[in-house]
C-alpha cells in the first residue's frame, strides 16, 4: 500500500437517550468505531456509508482486531479501494451488544430500542459528525449471521433510510436456523433451574462452552421476538418447561419476525432497493444457504432484483466473503 492510501479507524463517542435505562442494564453510552477512507482529511468530498452489522456476541469493535490469518476491516477496505474493486466510501459500525449477547437490532422491552437506536440516533449523528453523502441513495447496510438478519429487516422496515441491503448468512426462515436447537435449550434451562438461574449460571463461568452459548442464543432470540414484561426476564419462551412443547402463539410471533414471512409484506421497500446481496455457505451448521434460497424466491416472487451466491463452506470463518457485499453495494451507492 503507497503512503497515504491507508484510511483511517475513527472512534466517536455517543450517548443514547433511547437505551437509557434499557431493561437489561447496558451502556447507553458507547463507541461508535467508523471506517474514513484514505483521503479524507486531505479533501472536502463526501462519501457514501456502509453500515456493517456484527454477528450474535459481536461487536464492531471486533472487526479491527489484528488477526495474522483474517484480515481486518479496515486493511479490506483500503485493499479494495486501492483496488479499485470500489469506491471510496465509509463505514460505520454500530454496537448494539447486549447482556443476552445480541439486539437482533430491533425494539423489544426485554432489551432495548436497538432500532430506534440505529435508525433515530446513529444515523443522524454520523450524518451530523462525518461528511456523508445524506439520503437512502447513499446509504446501505450489510452484516453477517444476526448482523445479517438485521440488515434485511432494517432496510425492509426503513427504505426512506436504506437504499441497498446485503446479508451473509443472515438469520432467515427460522423453522430450519432455530427449532432445531429449541430441545437443547429446554435440556438447559431445565439443568439450570429456569431461565434466570441459567443466565446467572453462564455469566459466571470462566469459559463459556458450545452447549451453553447455544442455550444462550434462542434465549436472547426470545428476548427479541418474543418479549412479555409480565414473565421472568420479560421474555415469553418458545417452548414449555419442562416437556418442550412448542408453543404455537409464541412461534408465530417469531415468524412475524422472519425475513421469509415479512418479505411480501415489504414488497414495496424491497423492489425500491439499489441492490440486494444475499449468500450462504452450502454447508451453514444453522440452515442458513436455505433461508437464503427462501428468501429469495420471496423476492422473484414480489419482482425485486438481487444477487444471490453460493460457496463451499460454512457458518464461520467466512470474513472473505465480505468482500463481495462491500464492493456491490458501495458501486451502486456512490
Amino acid at each position: 500500500m503507497p503512503a497515504g492510501g491507508r484510511g483511517e479507524v475513527r472512534i466517536l463517542r455517543h450517548t443514547s437517550t433511547l437505551l437509557r435505562d434499557n431493561p437489561l442494564g447496558d451502556p447507553c453510552e458507547r463507541d461508535l468505531y467508523c471506517y474514513l477512507p484514505p483521503g479524507y482529511d486531505a479533501s472536502q468530498e463526501r462519501y457514501p456509508v456502509i453500515y456493517w452489522l456484527s454477528g450474535f456476541t459481536g461487536t464492531g469493535r471486533m472487526m479491527f482486531n489484528f488477526d495474522p490469518w483474517v484480515e481486518s476491516l479496515d486493511r479490506r477496505l483500503d485493499r479494495l479501494i486501492a483496488a479499485g474493486s470500489m469506491p471510496p466510501c465509509l463505514c460505520v459500525l454500530p454496537d448494539c451488544l447486549t447482556r443476552l449477547g445480541g439486539s437482533q437490532y430491533l425494539d423489544s422491552s426485554a432489551t432495548g430500542r436497538y432500532e430506534s437506536y440505529i435508525i433515530q440516533e446513529i444515523v443522524p449523528f454520523v450524518d451530523e459528525r462525518l461528511r456523508t453523502k445524506a439520503g437512502r441513495e447513499h446509504r446501505g447496510v450489510t452484516g453477517k449471521s444476526s448482523g445479517g438478519y438485521g440488515a434485511m429487516r432494517l432496510a425492509m422496515r426503513h427504505p426512506d433510510v436504506f437504499g441497498a441491503f446485503g446479508t451473509h448468512a443472515g438469520d432467515a426462515y427460522f423453522a430450519y436456523c432455530y427449532l432445531p436447537d429449541f430441545p437443547k435449550f429446554t435440556a438447559g434451562v431445565e439443568k439450570a433451574g429456569g431461565v434466570e438461574a441459567f443466565l446467572h449460571s453462564f455469566e459466571a463461568m470462566p469459559k463459556k462452552t458450545k452447549e451453553a452459548l447455544e442455550v444462550l442464543n434462542i434465549l436472547a432470540m426470545a428476548a427479541c421476538y418474543s418479549p412479555n414484561p409480565a414473565r421472568p426476564l420479560g421474555i415469553d419462551l418458545p417452548v414449555a418447561i419442562p416437556s418442550g412443547e412448542i408453543r404455537a402463539d409464541v412461534w408465530k410471533r417469531w415468524e412475524a419476525n422472519d425475513p421469509v414471512h415479512m418479505a411480501r409484506e415489504y414488497a414495496e421497500a424491497l423492489r425500491s432497493m439499489k441492490t440486494i446481496f444475499v449468500d450462504a455457505g452450502l454447508r451453514d451448521e444453522w440452515n442458513l444457504h436455505f433461508g437464503a434460497r427462501i428468501f429469495c424466491s420471496r423476492l422473484d416472487e414480489i419482482g425485486a432484483r438481487y444477487i444471490h451466491e453460493e460457496f463451499d463452506d460454512t457458518h464461520l470463518g467466512i470474513a472473505y466473503r465480505y468482500d463481495r457485499s462491500f464492493t456491490e453495494l458501495a458501486r451502486c451507492l456512490t
